[in-house]
């Protein structure tokens, strides 16, 4: 499960974030492009923009859900 507390200094404020377990493996910025970004200098992804509409969010969680390490969090806020 993801840290809020080990989030990618990179991740905008909001709802969804990727902490360091990251391992770039590319998935979340396949199936969420518009939401999931890449640090090109260290090799991990984070959140560059928080959905709005239910179905963003939905793009979301199908990263989050899907994440092979549990590195994308959903701290709850709305």
């Amino acid at each position: 499960m993801a840290d809020l507390e080990d989030k990618w200094e990179d991740n905008v404020a909001g709802k969804f974030y990727v902490d360091q377990q990251c391992i770039d493996c590319d998935l979340c910025r396949e199936t969420a492009p518009d939401f999931f970004t890449r640090n090109d200098d260290e090799a991990y992804s984070f959140v560059h923009k928080q959905p709005t509409t239910q179905d963003d969010i939905d793009l979301c969680m199908e990263a989050l859900e899907g994440c092979p390490v549990e590195a994308i969090g959903d701290d709850g806020a709305k």
